[in-house]
């Protein structure tokens, strides 16, 4: 997906960062609509479809954490959070209710450009690679790389794009381990400390949707030293 093609919803109770954000992203070459909260969102939401949604955390009425947490229950879209500098529990807590990414403010417009453009890179994911099975089966769990979707049985399992960019980078190479390093730069983020514990959050969300007892995940294992594997019947 090119910038150009993008639709992205500003949701934020700031009328001036909603300006400035709708301004700077337009000139970048996206599409942009705005809402004051997260009601006039979700109205936009009933008739207009979006490839991005930057959502600010801190909003009167439903914050949004709790936003994010409903999106996730109807739908896939990306979310990029706007968190509070050094409120890291606002991190956790977005990335754990199904946000993709977050940006603390106060922060430079470049790096909220390249963290959109990160997450746009993901979506739709990239074809499986030849080597790589169609079909992943994982006990009652199917996945099919070619249309990056999970089914459970008839009903699809709904993936973030952070979690179809995960199974994206397994699914080329079932039962091989990638290190924690290596998935945060495969899934286009900065390296530090800070993204690969976030690596470990979209870990544990994942398992919750693929694994019968995620304590004990059978197919998305831990490999100790050297990080993470996917395994399959």
């Amino acid at each position: 997906m090119t910038q150009n093609d993008a639709h992205l919803l500003i949701v934020d109770d700031d009328e001036r960062i909603r300006t400035l954000l709708r301004q700077f992203l337009s000139r970048n070459g996206f599409w942009t609509t705005a809402a004051r909260d997260t009601d006039h969102a979700r109205r936009l939401l009933e008739g207009l479809d979006f490839d991005l949604i930057v959502l600010d955390v801190m909003m009167p009425g439903d914050d949004g954490i709790t936003f994010t947490r409903e999106l996730r229950k109807k739908m896939e879209t990306p979310i990029l959070l706007l968190t509070a500098k050094g409120e890291s529990t606002d991190r956790i807590s977005g990335l754990e209710a199904g946000a993709d990414d977050y940006v603390a403010k106060p922060f430079e417009p470049k790096e909220l450009l390249l963290r959109i453009n990160a997450i746009l890179r993901r979506v739709p994911a990239s074809e499986a690679t030849v080597e790589a099975p169609k079909v992943i089966n994982l006990g009652e769990i199917r996945y099919d790389t070619e249309r990056a979707e999970m089914w459970h049985g008839d009903d699809m399992v709904r993936l973030t794009a952070t979690e179809v960019a995960l199974m994206r980078i397994f699914s080329t190479a079932p039962g091989e381990p990638f290190s924690r390093a290596q998935l945060v730069e495969d899934l286009g983020r900065d390296r530090g400390q800070a993204q690969e514990r976030a690596v470990d959050v979209q870990i544990t969300r994942l398992r919750r949707k693929i694994e019968a007892d995620p304590k004990q995940p059978r197919y998305l294992q831990t490999v100790r030293g050297a990080g993470y594997m996917l395994t399959h019947d």
